[in-house]
């Protein structure tokens, strides 16, 4: 498959698809999102969204999100077990769908937002418990 520039919300919908498709068969990931997420269809729908909104300022999810407090569920609901490592993983999953399907400044882009992310959710998830980093 040639590599494209993301550029619309299919683009957007082809990758978070595709990554929940991985992670949801990823040995550690998938327990946790597979217990957690009830309705895959529109849990995709509102990343998609989300994601829209981050890479190309366009569709509904203008303002919608705060993505910290369902992070600081989806921990406590595991028993506080989440880790450095699951955002770990969940970036390099994210970082080889996106190289399997899209190259460019979106592309890129979508790493660096994922990165950051990864990062402040973490350290939320760690405040919540009440460690300090």
């Amino acid at each position: 498959m040639e590599r494209k520039e993301i550029e619309n919300r299919e683009d957007v919908s082809l990758l978070v698809r595709s990554f929940y498709a991985r992670i949801r068969k990823h040995d550690s990931l998938g327990p946790i999102f597979n217990d957690v997420v009830k309705d895959w269809e529109s849990h995709l729908e509102k990343l998609t969204d989300f994601w829209e909104m981050i890479l190309l300022q366009s569709g509904p999810g203008a303002g919608k999100f705060s993505p910290v407090p369902v992070h600081k569920e989806v921990d406590a609901k595991t028993e506080n077990t989440i880790s450095q490592v699951h955002f770990g993983n969940w970036l390099e999953i994210w970082f080889t769908t996106l190289d399997t399907y899209f190259e460019g400044k979106n592309a890129d882009y979508a790493k660096e937002h994922a990165r950051n992310m990864a990062h402040i959710l973490f350290f939320r998830i760690m405040e919540a418990r009440g460690i300090k980093m």
